[in-house]
């Protein structure tokens, strides 16, 4: 029960025995196929029908987990087109970001300050928290 896409890279199979219902593992392999970037945005998923066959599962438990995935935001429907993985928003437009970054900063400073630290304890204490944790993904040290 495996769907590839045309790369002949594995999109969806289904565990009939971890007890995990298979709309949900539908969309956590989507979520997957997103974050290792197998699904890319744009990418059309395969009809609901299509994708019900391949698996051999009742068509309301894909059409379930599109729905679910619409609601999340990982998926648009365009009727009578298919559904796609939607368009990744910048996470937050680069200015939003800025300002938030620079209220976090404001407001941190200022209840530090109220507390007697001064910019230098920050900054010596802001590298050692850097220092201390784990890179994220494509993050250089």
């Amino acid at each position: 029960m495996v769907q590839y896409n045309e790369k002949n890279q594995t999109l969806f199979s289904l565990d009939t025995k971890s007890g995990v219902p298979f709309y949900k593992q539908i969309i956590h392999q989507v979520e997957l196929g997103i974050a290792d970037e197998r699904l890319k945005s744009g990418d059309k998923l395969p009809t609901v029908r299509s994708l019900a066959v391949e698996l051999k599962i009742n068509p309301n438990t894909v059409a379930r987990a599109y729905s679910e995935m619409e609601i999340r935001g990982l998926v648009e429907t365009q009727q009578g087109s298919g559904t796609y993985i939607k368009e990744r928003e910048s996470e937050v437009d680069t200015m939003k970001r800025e300002r938030i970054l620079s209220e976090i900063t404001r407001t941190f400073i200022s209840h530090a300050f109220s507390y007697g630290f001064t910019l230098t304890d920050l900054s010596n204490h802001i590298n050692e928290l850097l220092r201390e944790r784990p890179l994220t993904k494509g993050e250089k040290k």
